[in-house]
Parts: C-alpha cells; structure tokens; sequence
C-alpha cells in the first residue's frame, strides 16, 4: 500500500463530499450534517485546515495507491489529540496500517504523550481499538452528541 497525506484545501471537493454524502459512512458520524454539499463542503474545509493554525497538527487527505482514500489525522478535541479516521467503505481494510502511520507520527515525530479516539455509541463495541492498545477513558459531549473516548499513550 502507498500512502500519501495532501492536505485538504489540496482535495478535490467532490471527493469530499461524495465521501461525506456515503450512507455507510454516515452512519458513523454522529456530528455529520446530512446536506454535505459545495457550501458545506468548504466550511468544512476552513474548520479543518483552522486545526493546523491553531494546534499545529490537523486531518489530511488520504490516498491509497493515488486514489482518494478518505481523510483521517488528529484534531484537538477537548485540549487532547483526537484520532480521527474516516474512510470510504472500498478503504475500510486499509485502517490498520494508516493508524500505525498516524501512531508513528504522534509518538515519533510529534512528541505526542498520547492520543485520543472517539467513538460514538452506534460503533457498538471498541475491541478494534483495544487490539490496537487504546484504554477505555470516559466519555465526551460534543455538539450535544455523546462519544466514548479511549487514550493511547506513548510507549516508555
């Protein structure tokens, strides 16, 4: 698999939106407005590519053997670096080694003490993300939807 990260003011917004307008992925994204269209889509973008001003870190634009893939990257959620991971359902075997990716950038070259992933209560059960080293750690309200957060820390 050849990963590249772009940011995403660099993605075509029809990918984004054809993205965010999948039943399956939407599913999955409490927070997902249901009228992801070109005006959505660009808010979006601004607010994302904020993440990087801000924090100094933000979500990009993943691409699989150079097909868009999805988005995925850390957001600050609540002062921590929330994990985020949202891929076309063609992508959806390709989780793993795009985590380790973002796991090694956090803990190699960020110098992240640990991060965070939210899970909403329709993912049902965490096992993938305790196979992956995350520990149960409270839950969050954000925009008035409830969330399940597990923490990752460093190695060491």
């Amino acid at each position: 698999m050849d990963l590249k990260l772009l940011r995403l003011s660099e993605i075509s917004a029809s990918d984004i939106i054809a993205l965010h307008n999948t039943p399956e992925v939407l599913r999955h994204m409490p927070l997902a407005d249901t009228a992801f269209d070109e005006a959505a889509c660009k808010r979006w973008i601004r607010d994302k590519e904020r993440q990087w001003v801000e924090h100094g870190y933000g979500p990009w634009g993943l691409f699989v053997d150079d097909a868009f893939a999805g988005w995925g990257g850390f957001q600050c959620e609540q002062g921590d670096a929330d994990f985020a991971l949202v891929l076309s359902p063609a992508y959806w075997g390709y989780g793993r080694p795009i985590f380790q990716h973002f796991v090694r950038l956090a803990f190699d070259d960020m110098g992240l003490a640990s991060i965070t992933a939210l899970l909403p209560p329709s993912r049902g059960h965490a096992s993938g993300l305790r196979r992956l080293g995350f520990e149960p750690d409270g839950s969050v309200r954000i925009d008035g939807a409830m969330f399940c957060r597990y923490r990752l820390r460093a190695p060491g």
